[in-house]
């Protein structure tokens, strides 16, 4: 929970209903056994009644079960874990991914390098519950989703959504809902008869979200086979395969109209559904679904030279990547040649080294690459010297010299890349503002941002004053002229 918040401060929050909070902090009555996101439009309960929690599994721990009507389990996940590179921000990201679900409490601490012991303590102190209560909750979201959207019988819902039995699963889902998987059920939206109709849903985000930059960002970027972007500007349609941890995917984002606020329309297509879970959080770092718009402008608008580029663009993102392997491989092949020649190196290496879906979607017929299937790789098309890197680095996240998972240490990983042979500073850079999520990467040989900071009389040195949003400011500087 913030500490530079009191509760007082957060009460005020929740008597204006102030929806920046949301997924900072969440708050309980003690009166009706409910707890809420600050956001909640029921009627502001008394102050002496309230009570204050930094996740919600901290307040399902204290005995207090979700709001029906605000569904706090819902909402974006907090800014701070972006930001944070210590052990709490990185563990958070993991358990985001599903990690406790498939590797248990001991996988999670022995990816993190601590003990279960101080990686519970850890997250107790700051967060209120242990990384088993905080995967559960996940877990009862989850299943909320698959019982509301989906026709899934009961029993497969609850393996699906990572619950070890159907007691445990029946015994959860009454404890923070007050329902029974049915009555839930019974509560959703009308669901698509069959699996092909995939599962919606609504991505939530904090603030104003400048979705036109963002889609065409990815649109100039995606790679045929992979990724597609269909529709004209202001109602495109962002689809893309994944691999997951249980199978593959695909995964549809609608752009939103300007005048949408809240949240993005998505449909996952998965052929296993335990992957849920990680293929949202997948798409949500994608999208950069969790960040804090209000705390990036304040920032960056300070300075009197972006100030005109953030009022200009409010909400404007730096999308992350779905598959952080990719990213870095693609990041290679777009070093000293335009975007549209790496898109078109990367749409020969899918062809040569993909993995075709068992069932092509129109245009999506492969899986992106895996890292050792290009340790030795020929590279069509591509230099000699950049060849040698793409292997280098192919090896090295084959055999975890390099890991690139959302828990991964930024800093190490920054110097392991800085390390391999080929991998220059703005490689390295964009690798970990991208495939890692860090809010805060500057890359001051890039030729955009040395045009953008030119054109606006802004000299080295400058991008000092933009921490800890220096990434933000960076696409500012990227998108001047658009």
């Amino acid at each position: 929970m913030n500490p530079t918040l009191d509760d007082d401060l957060r009460y005020e929050a929740v008597s204006s209903r102030d929806a920046r909070f949301d997924g900072t902090f969440f708050f309980a009555v003690a009166t009706t056994g409910i707890y809420c996101r600050p956001s909640c439009p029921a009627v502001t309960p008394k102050r002496h009644n309230v009570r204050f929690y930094p996740s919600a599994a901290a307040a399902q721990g204290a005995g207090f079960r979700a709001c029906r009507r605000c569904r706090p389990d819902a909402v974006p996940g907090s800014a701070e874990w972006n930001l944070r590179a210590d052990l709490v921000g990185r563990a958070m990201r993991l358990i985001g991914d599903g990690v406790v679900d498939r590797e248990g409490v001991q996988g999670l601490a022995h990816r993190l390098g601590y003990s279960t012991r101080h990686l519970h303590r850890q997250l107790t102190e700051e967060l209120g519950a242990g990384p088993a209560a905080l995967a559960r909750a996940q877990r009862a979201h989850t299943a909320r989703i698959l019982l509301q959207t989906t026709d899934l019988p009961v029993t497969e819902t609850a393996f699906a959504a990572g619950f070890a039995s159907v007691r445990q699963f029946n015994d959860t889902m009454r404890e923070i809902y007050a329902q029974t998987p049915s009555a839930l059920r019974a509560r959703g939206t009308p669901r698509q008869e069959g699996p092909p109709g995939g599962v919606p849903l609504r991505l939530a985000h904090r603030g104003p979200y400048a979705a036109r930059e963002v889609f065409s960002f990815l649109a100039r970027r995606a790679i045929p086979g992979i990724e597609e972007v269909t529709g004209a500007p202001g109602a495109r349609t962002y689809r893309r395969t994944l691999r997951l941890p249980y199978g593959t995917g695909i995964a549809e984002v609608q752009e939103p109209h300007r005048t949408a606020r809240g949240w993005l329309a998505c449909r996952l297509h998965l052929t296993d559904l335990r992957d849920l879970a990680a293929a949202v959080q997948r798409v949500r770092r994608l999208f950069d679904l969790d960040a804090d718009p209000d705390a990036v402008a304040e920032r960056l608008g300070a300075d009197p030279a972006l100030r005109p580029l953030v009022a200009a663009r409010p909400g404007l993102r730096s999308p992350g990547a779905a598959d952080a392997d990719e990213l870095a491989v693609r990041a290679v092949l777009g070093q000293q040649v335009t975007v549209a020649a790496a898109t078109r190196l990367g749409a020969r290496l899918v062809a040569a080294y993909g993995t075709p879906l068992a069932v092509p979607d129109g245009a999506l017929t492969h899986l992106f690459p895996e890292p050792a299937a290009l340790a030795d790789a020929e590279f069509p098309g591509v230099p000699e010297a950049r060849r040698r890197t793409l292997r280098t680095v192919a090896a090295a996240l084959a055999d975890g010299t390099v890991r690139l998972d959302p828990g991964a240490d930024r800093d190490d990983t920054g110097r392991r890349l800085l390390a391999l042979r080929g991998v220059g500073p703005w490689t390295a850079g964009y690798v970990r503002m991208r495939a890692l999520g860090d809010p805060d990467v500057f890359l001051p040989d890039d030729a955009g941002a040395r045009r953008a900071l030119t054109a606006l009389g802004t000299g080295p040195g400058a991008d000092d004053a933009w921490r800890p949003w220096r990434s933000y400011a960076l696409h500012h500087l990227w998108n001047k002229d658009s």
